[in-house]
């Protein structure tokens, strides 16, 4: 993809949406916003987060969209990011980035009374003495990590299955990778999560995304794991769940991310819970809003604005 803007009419916004190669044929939301931008009279375009030609400094607003292989490279990425930052406005901003890109932050929506699946953290080399629940399924994945790779759901009262996890976690260590186990929530099989997309603090539309987790610990280990997605209108509690986990992250960072995508899945009890909060480069599955054409247009007017406010 093109590395630097050709000329523009003066004071129009020269706008990058980040994205990575491996990620070209398959982020279908890069054209719906490049139009969208484009119809704000802005220049944009797609550009590689890893690409040595790109001069980020040529940007007025640098976009992180699909750079769905960060969590291989993760210290690459925020140098990354720390530079983009330094030359033109990031946005989600790269404090956000830093803290989102690593699945430790629910317990800092836990501790802003979000609520979230509860959640075991294993450091590398402390799988030995590891505190697995005493049984039921589980969910076992690095904190690290994007569309679902190296996560496997393991059956702790199957003795085999059990054996797989520790051995899944073990592994996870060995990388150097921090490990998460939580527990699996039988409602995703017949529920499955609900994705609530926000931008700028306003609710744009919801997706159904079916389960993707296979029984018996089969691991994914693609660039992201299929997913079977529906158009879902949120209920009420989901929606006051989203702007519950936006809040926190406002009230930490003293602003309210450019977008967001908030996954929950309803808990035993049938109340949301976040299973994840993804602010660095979320799917925002905007061909399955209500309206496409709009919910792009909220995305570039949202982001074009925040251009005029810097």
């Amino acid at each position: 993809m093109s590395a630097t803007p050709g000329p523009t009419e003066a004071g129009a916004p020269r706008v990058a949406l980040v994205t990575a190669e491996v990620a070209h044929a398959f982020d279908v939301d890069l054209g719906p916003l490049l139009d969208a931008l484009a119809a704000h009279g802005a220049q944009a375009e797609a550009a590689d987060w890893h690409d040595d030609g790109v001069d980020w400094s040529v940007f007025d607003l640098v976009l992180v969209r699909s750079p769905w292989d960060y969590h291989a490279r993760l210290d690459e990425f925020l140098a990354w990011a720390d530079r983009a930052a330094a030359v033109s406005d990031l946005h989600n901003p790269l404090d956000v980035l830093r803290w989102n890109t690593d699945k430790r932050y629910l317990d800092d929506l836990a501790a802003h009374e979000v609520p979230t699946v509860p959640t075991r953290w294993c450091a590398p080399g402390e799988a030995e003495g590891f505190a697995w629940p005493d049984g039921g399924e589980v969910v076992v994945k690095p904190t690290v990590s994007a569309g679902s790779r190296n996560t496997a759901r393991f059956d702790l009262d199957d003795p085999a299955e059990r054996a797989a996890a520790v051995e899944h976690l073990t592994r996870i260590g060995a990388m150097g990778k921090t490990a998460m186990v939580q527990p699996y929530v039988a409602s995703v099989d017949d529920r499955g999560e609900t994705a609530v997309i926000v931008i700028d603090g306003t609710i744009s539309h919801g997706v159904r995304k079916g389960p993707m987790l296979a029984p018996g610990g089969e691991v994914a280990s693609g660039l992201f794991a299929a997913e079977e997605l529906q158009p879902r209108t949120p209920t009420a509690d989901e929606i006051d769940a989203a702007h519950r986990a936006v809040a926190a992250v406002e009230a930490r960072f003293a602003t309210v991310p450019l977008y967001a995508r908030v996954d929950l899945i309803a808990g035993a009890d049938g109340a949301p819970v976040v299973l994840e909060l993804e602010l660095t480069e979320p799917a925002l599955f905007l061909v399955l809003a209500p309206d496409p054409a709009q919910a792009a247009d909220a995305y570039a007017r949202a982001a074009l604005a925040r251009h005029t406010r810097r």
